[in-house]
């Protein structure tokens, strides 16, 4: 099933059972999937229009009066556009708004280079008590999504909108602010959040056939990070590498290395280095902007060659 499939049905359960749960569009219900949630909770609902920071202010407003809200956009228009009714209407005035970008990264694919969030990350991470989230597959996406609702603040969630490999058992157990350890190993750290947990979970079986005992830890939650996890599996290991659908500077390789600034260990990175998007599909967007299973292979070696 679709990941944005996922996201209505949990949206329509938490408006099911709690009336405060809201959901405001941006003119692309059909794109995030809610298009049907119209007709079953046609008050619990609102279409703003292509009006991103308008649909913000007003999401603010409503957490103001006790309703829960979740707004929903293109991770571009999601953050970027977003960022500073999203810094004071939301986070300095403490709202409990929960911000969906969907299609990050390469995600974006045909939209092309303006609609490719590269940077959302980068973007809203600095910005204090905010929440940041990427779940790897759909039973990570059905818990996050639980855990937010019960969480008292605001979050951005980042959302891969199309259908993904199966990662994690139905009996997971989640934890928002814990990252999940989903291979032991003694010769790399491997961080990753997002989609390519999967590219992950591959390259790691072609390390083993090398004689690399790789580490693979699920950073699922970006903001705050889980450093604790990351710094006992680093020193453990010697040598990290960060896994990401996100420009490196500012993600996910910029919040492992601030975990362990302290720390006398090598980080390499893979991901996009320092560019905009451009149209194609997700093949040749992989290729383009090194995010390959192989560029993970490459890039893991060398990363143990500098312990």
């Amino acid at each position: 099933m679709e990941m944005r499939a996922i996201y209505a049905n949990c949206l329509a359960e938490m408006m099911e059972k709690d009336k405060r749960v809201v959901v405001l569009d941006a003119d692309l219900s059909k794109a995030s999937g809610t298009r049907a949630l119209y007709e079953r909770f046609p008050e619990q609902i609102f279409e703003c229009g292509i009006a991103e920071q308008d649909m913000t202010s007003i999401a603010a407003g409503l957490a103001s009066y006790g309703f829960k809200p979740w707004i929903e956009s293109f991770a571009t228009f999601a953050s970027r556009r977003n960022c500073d009714q999203i810094a004071l209407s939301v986070a300095y005035a403490k709202q409990n708004v929960k911000i969906v970008g969907t299609d990050p990264g390469i995600a974006a694919e045909l939209n092309g280079g303006t609609h490719m969030a590269l940077e959302d990350i980068g973007v809203l991470r600095s910005i204090p008590t905010l929440v940041i989230t990427e779940p790897a597959d759909e039973t990570q996406l059905r818990a996050t999504m639980a855990a937010l609702d019960a969480y008292e603040g605001p979050a951005y969630l980042r959302l891969f909108r199309k259908e993904l490999p199966k990662i994690f058992d139905d009996d997971y157990k989640f934890d928002l602010f814990k990252a999940d350890v989903l291979k032991e190993g003694c010769d790399l750290t491997i961080c990753v959040s997002g989609f390519q947990t999967k590219d992950v979970l591959d390259a790691e079986k072609a390390l083993a056939a090398d004689g690399i005992d790789a580490e693979i830890v699920n950073v699922h939650t970006i903001k705050p990070i889980d450093a604790e996890t990351i710094r006992a599996s680093a020193r453990k290991t010697g040598a990290v590498l960060t896994v990401e659908n996100h420009n490196v500077i500012g993600g996910l390789r910029s919040a492992v290395l601030e975990a362990l600034a302290e720390e006398k260990i090598p980080v390499c990175a893979v991901g996009v280095q320092d560019r905009f998007g451009e149209v194609g599909k997700l093949p040749y967007l992989r290729e383009a902007m090194g995010l390959t299973v192989e560029n993970i292979i490459e890039t893991a070696k060398r990363a143990v060659t500098l312990k």
